[in-house]
């Protein structure tokens, strides 16, 4: 079964962009960059593309495709921009609030330190509009193992919810 997480992949506006606030705003190694020869097929189709990526402090990526030669990207419009988002966890508060710094330095609205009770978060877009999100976990003794022994029933009650209001059914 899986080990870990490899790596995630978002389209980017630009990968030049994409690779400054990733390395300069968030401090992440820019780790390699992937062109599509001229003429080749990625999947099927022709396209020129650019897979960038960036390396986490596990090991772990995030990446992103540059695809000049598509249309835009859309947002979902039936989907809230909260919903969407990559979690970075970092190792302490200083941590956290020097993140906080960094990303405002750099023009950009931060929401938080909201406290979650298990753990707390800053929230901000990068520069594709990928809402993005710093967190430090802060639960104490057992509060994880007390979610997992009740998720089952979590999931039960949401099921009979939504089956009640909405008549979706599991």
């Amino acid at each position: 079964m899986f080990q870990k997480l490899h790596h995630v992949a978002y389209r980017c506006r630009d990968a030049q962009e994409t690779v400054e606030f990733y390395t300069k705003v968030l401090g992440l190694k820019y780790a390699a960059g992937e062109v599509l020869p001229e003429g080749q097929k990625a999947y099927g189709e022709e396209v020129d593309l650019i897979h960038i990526f960036f390396e986490c402090g596990d090991g772990s990526y995030i990446a992103f495709f540059d695809l000049p030669s598509s249309p835009p990207a859309k947002a979902d419009p039936n989907t809230p921009s909260w919903v969407n988002h990559i979690a970075f966890e970092v190792p302490s508060m200083e941590a956290l609030l020097e993140g906080k710094r960094r990303v405002e330095a750099a023009g950009i609205d931060v929401l938080g330190p909201k406290d979650h009770g298990f753990c707390q978060s800053i929230y901000f877009f990068d520069p594709n509009n990928i809402r993005l999100e710093m967190t430090l976990r802060t639960e104490a003794p057992g509060v994880l193992e007390k979610m997992e022994s009740v998720a089952a029933e979590r999931l039960a009650e949401w099921n009979a919810r939504k089956q009640r209001k909405y008549g979706v059914a599991a």
